[in-house]
C-alpha cells in the first residue's frame, strides 16, 4: 500500500527569553536545552492536489500504542487512492480524534501523540475539548436571536390599534373575498396589518379557522435576514424532483465526489468534438502476435497516441488559465478505468519512451494499483492526453468529457466489419473503429485535430513502426 508521512505541529509554547539573556550572554544561548512538544497533532494530510477533505478508513494503531519514526498510523482515504500515513516522531497514540468511517478537512486534527505517558491525559482532554468546541460554538447564536425576535413582534398591537379612516373599511382584495365567502362582517373586524388594514388572517380568525403557521414569520437580525430573503426566493441554481416512493439515498464516497466535481468543473471549458474512422485489419493482425507475449490493445493504442502525439506537440499542450498554454515537456497517456465505485486514470509516463512490451507490463502494474486502491498521487494525476476505451464492450461510438487540465481526450469505439467502397468503385470488407476526440478550443484547433487523428490513423493502419 502507497504510503506518506505526515508533518505535526508542537503544541506547547516556546519559553520567553528576556532580552538581557539574549544581548549580554550571547554564547549562554546556544547551551540553553532545545524546546520539545509533549503533545503534538496529527493533521489530516494532502494525499494529492484535488484533495480537500480525507476519509479514515482505518487506524492501524490504537490508542496507547508507542509508535516508532517512519511506522505506518492511520490509513486514508483520498480522492483516489488509499495510502499509509507514517509519523515523522517517536511517540504514543494518546488519543484519536477522527474515528474510522469520518471525513476530516485536509489540515485538520485526526489525533494526538504524545512523548510520554505523563501528557496521555492532557491530550485525552484536548481531543475531547475539540470534538465539543464545534456545537458549543453554534449554541450562543441560537439564543442571540430570541431578543430579537420578541422586539420584532412587540410593536404589533401598537400597529393593530391605529384608528382608520372613519365610516371606511381597509382590507386587502383577499381579505374582502374571504370575507364574503366565510360569511363574516368585515366592518366589525379590527385589522393587524399595516395602519389597520384588515388582512386575510383577521377574517380567517373572526371565523374560527386557525390559520397554519408560516415560515419567516418573525424577522431575525440584519446578516440573517438576507438568507431568509434569498431562501423564501423561488430556487434558480437548483431543480427539486418528486421523491419516488421506496427510493434509496446514496451519499458519493470520496472518489465519486471527486469525479463529480471534475466534470462539473470541465464545462467551463470550450470544446469541440472530431470523428474519424480507422481501419484497424492490420492492428488486429498485428494484436494476434503479441498478445501471448503480454500485449494489451490499451497498450497499443497508448503507444499510437503517444507517436502522433510526438509529431503534433498542441494536441498534448494545456490551458489552465485561459491567458496562456504550455507545451508539455512529457507525453503521459492517461487511460480511464473503471473500479469499484469509481473511475480512475492512471497514467503511462513517458509512453512515447518505452517499448511496447515494457509498456504492457507498467500498465498491468499500474492497473493491479488501481484496483487496489494503492495508486501514488503522480500515478493518476500527471497525465497531459487521456485514453477512453469502450470498445471491449461493443460500443459503436461516444464522447468523452474533457479532464481539467488536460488539451484532449481520445474515445475509443470497438472494430465492427464494414462494407467499404475503394476508388474503382469496388467493394470489400474491412474492420474499422471510430475513434471521436474532444478537444479544448483555447489551445487546439480544428485543423490541428484533423491532422493529429490522421497521423493517428496512419500509425494503426500500418503498426509495425509500434514494435519498434
Amino acid at each position: 500500500m502507497a504510503s506518506l508521512s505526515f508533518s505535526s505541529s508542537v503544541s506547547s509554547s516556546t519559553p520567553f527569553l528576556r532580552p538581557s539573556a539574549f544581548f549580554l550572554k550571547p554564547r549562554s544561548i546556544s547551551r540553553l536545552p532545545l524546546v520539545r512538544a509533549k503533545i503534538r497533532e496529527i493533521f489530516m494530510p494532502a494525499l494529492s492536489s484535488t484533495m480537500t477533505e480525507g476519509k479514515i478508513v482505518s487506524w492501524v494503531k490504537s490508542e496507547g500504542d508507542v509508535l516508532s519514526k517512519g511506522e505506518a498510523v492511520v490509513v486514508v482515504e483520498s480522492d483516489k487512492a488509499d495510502m499509509d500515513v507514517e509519523t515523522f516522531y517517536d511517540g504514543i497514540l494518546a488519543a484519536i480524534v477522527v474515528n474510522d468511517g469520518e471525513t476530516a478537512p485536509v489540515g485538520a486534527p485526526i489525533g494526538l501523540l504524545a512523548e510520554t505517558e505523563d501528557e496521555i491525559a492532557e491530550a485525552k482532554a484536548k481531543a475531547a475539548a475539540q470534538s465539543s468546541s464545534a456545537p458549543s460554538a453554534t449554541a450562543p447564536k441560537v439564543e442571540e436571536s430570541a431578543p430579537v425576535a420578541t422586539k420584532v413582534e412587540a410593536p404589533a398591537p401598537a400597529v393593530a390599534a391605529a384608528p382608520a379612516t372613519p365610516g371606511k373599511v381597509v382590507a386587502t382584495p383577499y381579505a374582502k373575498k374571504l370575507a364574503k365567502q366565510r360569511k363574516v362582517d368585515i366592518n366589525k373586524l379590527v385589522g393587524t396589518g399595516q395602519f389597520g388594514r384588515i388582512t386575510p388572517e383577521d377574517v380567517e380568525k373572526a371565523a374560527g379557522i386557525t390559520p397554519a403557521p408560516k415560515a419567516n414569520v418573525v424577522a431575525p437580525a440584519a446578516p440573517a435576514a438576507s438568507a431568509a430573503t434569498s431562501a423564501a426566493s423561488p430556487a434558480k441554481a437548483t431543480t427539486s424532483f418528486p421523491e419516488i416512493p421506496g427510493s434509496n439515498v446514496v451519499p458519493f464516497t470520496t472518489m465519486q465526489a471527486a469525479v463529480s466535481k471534475n466534470m462539473v468543473e470541465s464545462l467551463s471549458v470550450p470544446t469541440f468534438r472530431v470523428g474519424y474512422p480507422i481501419s484497424t485489419d492490420a492492428l488486429d493482425a498485428l494484436y494476434e502476435k503479441v498478445k501471448p507475449k503480454g500485449v494489451t490493445m490499451t497498450a497499443l493504442l497508448a503507444k499510437a497516441a503517444a507517436m502522433a502525439l510526438v509529431q503534433h506537440p498542441v494536441v498534448n499542450a494545456t490551458c489552465k488559465d485561459g491567458k496562456s498554454f504550455t507545451y508539455n515537456s512529457s507525453i503521459n497517456i492517461a487511460v480511464a478505468v473503471a473500479i469499484n465505485g469509481g473511475l480512475i486514470t492512471p497514467v503511462l509516463q513517458d509512453a512515447d519512451k518505452l517499448d511496447l512490451y515494457l509498456l504492457s507490463q507498467k500498465w498491468k502494474e499500474l492497473v493491479e494499483k488501481a484496483r487496489a486502491k494503492q495508486l501514488q498521487p503522480q500515478e493518476y494525476s500527471s497525465g497531459t492526453f487521456t485514453l477512453s476505451n469502450l470498445g471491449m464492450f461493443g460500443v459503436d461510438r461516444f464522447d468523452a468529457i474533457l479532464p481539467p487540465g488536460q488539451g484532449a481526450i481520445m474515445a475509443v469505439g470497438a472494430s465492427k466489419p464494414t462494407v467499404v467502397a475503394d476508388k474503382d468503385g469496388f467493394f470489400s470488407v474491412k474492420n474499422k473503429m471510430l475513434v471521436n476526440v474532444t478537444a479544448d478550443h483555447r489551445v487546439i484547433y480544428g485543423a490541428d485535430l484533423a491532422a493529429f487523428l490522421q497521423t493517428f490513423s496512419k500509425i494503426i493502419e500500418n503498426p509495425e513502426s509500434l514494435t519498434m
